[in-house]
């Protein structure tokens, strides 16, 4: 997902108060259903599924809409959720069938049925948005529905379909409320997730209140909640420094949070390892000027990832240099490999033989207000330029319309995070840079479409490692997008707010549901 989604890595806790005791793990009984404030910079797409493919919008549907499937924290393997048992039926991975729980309520008191899944899943391969998550479906052949029993039938073998199921592409919506070949508009949502949504302002809040009639994998729907959305970071933390959010989290600025004294007592402190990455990705297509292999090749050559991590990032995320993060099977070294040093002289031999004009003239694109962008995207133009091979043009857009620009391919080259969607390296695969990627580089392999194919006719992902290594040699040569660090996730709370550290693990899940007045 984009930045899409998990964190399987060891992590470490700090609670930042002096004394912590049971008293103080325990929620407050005079909280008078007072909201707690959330405040992030990731923002909100679409309030549909079927438009939807990011971190902001995921994390608000984790809330406010259930999936059949979904992660524990932590959890490698879905579990049930609006479904009461999920499973393969046969040894062929292409048919996987659900038992819905009983009595889950609609808001407008209609039972969920197995009509709604089959609508859902059917719509979101109909609409196709540019930014919704149909390409995570491309396995789905057909949905069989009857009574309370789901059964999808799948193109192909896919040991992944399960980890999909459990993600927002997911997201069981009312079919009496939602438009079967478009999107709906408006600010309402027809969910059955562990909170409802009271009200709604497009890119300023949104207003949470626990669905007393919430039926699922949770044990407790929380408090009352209002999520805040900020442009910038630099406007999270005037909101996080002015006691304006109780809560602050993806993503305040890297000084800030490379400056964070766990000994404060006037705040809780989380960070965690994530697998949460950030590409920047090259169109391939013809008309761009990155089109020729070589191209790519000699920016490889030119990114210095330590520098970038450590000054603009201010060692707040590591640097990366493989398509699959750390911690995820199947991880290597493929870039580094490649290139494992900085070499001007390399690239403009690449360029020379490419009978490319020097200096290479290309666009930048960054989404604005999403973390350090723009001053990633400087520190980069900084590190091409000072080569004399490339000129760059960078330039930052709002976050909807820089979607858009990339999905139809009118940048040459533009930076985006991706949290992972499941944690399986899959997820790195097909939606990053498998044929018809949600990234839409234009990038097309046979060995890679192969490999990853390969690899989802494998129950047992312990046996896939060899291949998704292969694959990350291939992404390296052809470079269809060069990776550029790995990030810690940071959260901050008050003192009297407790669960911040159970609010993200990297999945897309967002368990507004675990925080509590304390």
């Amino acid at each position: 997902m984009r930045s899409v989604r998990m964190r399987i890595l060891t992590t470490l806790l700090v609670l930042a108060v002096v004394g912590v005791g049971g008293w103080q793990l325990l929620p407050s009984k005079d909280d008078n259903g007072k909201a707690i404030v959330v405040g992030t910079t990731d923002a909100v797409t679409s309030l549909d599924p079927a438009g939807a493919y990011d971190a902001g919008s995921w994390a608000l549907f984790s809330n406010v809409f259930q999936s059949l499937l979904t992660f524990e924290p932590g959890g490698v393997q879905p579990v049930p959720d609006a479904a009461k048992s999920c499973g393969f039926v046969g040894s062929g991975l292409r048919t996987y069938r659900c038992e819905l729980r009983e009595g889950i309520k609609f808001p407008s008191g209609r039972t969920m049925d197995a009509e709604d899944v089959k609508f859902s899943f059917d719509r979101i391969k109909k609409v196709n948005s540019d930014v919704g998550p149909a390409s995570l479906l491309s396995t789905l052949g057909s949905v069989e529905a009857g009574g309370m029993t789901v059964t999808f039938h799948l193109s192909a073998p896919d040991a992944t379909f399960p980890l999909k199921v459990a993600t927002g592409a997911g997201s069981i919506v009312d079919h009496t409320r939602y438009p079967a070949n478009g999107l709906r508009t408006g600010t309402a949502v027809d969910g059955t997730g562990p909170y409802g949504l009271k009200g709604y302002a497009k890119d300023k809040s949104a207003e949470l209140t626990p669905n007393a009639s919430y039926k699922g994998a949770i044990s407790s729907t929380g408090r009352p909640v209002e999520l805040r959305y900020f442009d910038s970071p630099a406007e999270l933390e005037k909101a996080w420094g002015g006691k304006q959010v109780d809560v602050a989290t993806r993503n305040l600025p890297p000084k800030l949070l490379a400056g964070l004294n766990p000994s404060d007592p006037r705040m809780r402190v989380s960070v965690s390892d994530s697998a949460e990455t950030r590409n920047l990705y090259l169109n391939t297509r013809a008309s761009s000027p990155l089109h020729d292999t070589r191209v790519r090749q000699a920016i490889a050559w030119l990114i210095n990832r330590e520098q970038l991590a450590s000054t603009v990032y201010d060692g707040t995320v590591d640097a990366l240099y493989s398509l699959i993060p750390a911690g995820i099977t199947g991880h290597n070294t493929a870039f580094f490999d490649a290139y494992p040093a900085q070499s001007t002289e390399k690239a403009r031999e690449l360029l020379t033989e490419a009978g490319v004009s020097i200096p290479v003239r290309f666009t930048y694109g960054y989404g604005k207000g999403r973390g350090a962008a723009g001053e990633e995207a400087e520190e980069l133009k900084r590190q091409l330029e000072a080569s004399g091979l490339f000129k760059v043009d960078a330039k930052g857009y709002e976050w909807s319309d820089f979607q858009k620009r990339w999905a139809g391919g009118k940048l040459d080259a533009y930076a985006v995070g991706w949290v992972a969607d499941y944690p399986d390296p899959d997820t790195f695969g097909s939606a990053l840079v498998g044929t018809d990627s949600t990234m839409n580089t234009g990038y097309s392999s046979k060995t890679v479409d192969d490999l990853i194919r390969d690899t989802r006719q494998l129950a047992d992902r312990g046996r896939i490692a060899t291949d998704f290594r292969s694959l990350q040699t291939s992404v390296a040569t052809d470079v269809p997008l060069i990776p550029l660090w790995q990030r810690k996730e940071y959260v901050v709370s008050s003192e009297d707010v407790g669960g911040g550290q159970y609010l993200s693990d990297g999945t897309g899940i967002f368990r507004l549901w675990k925080l509590s007045w304390i």
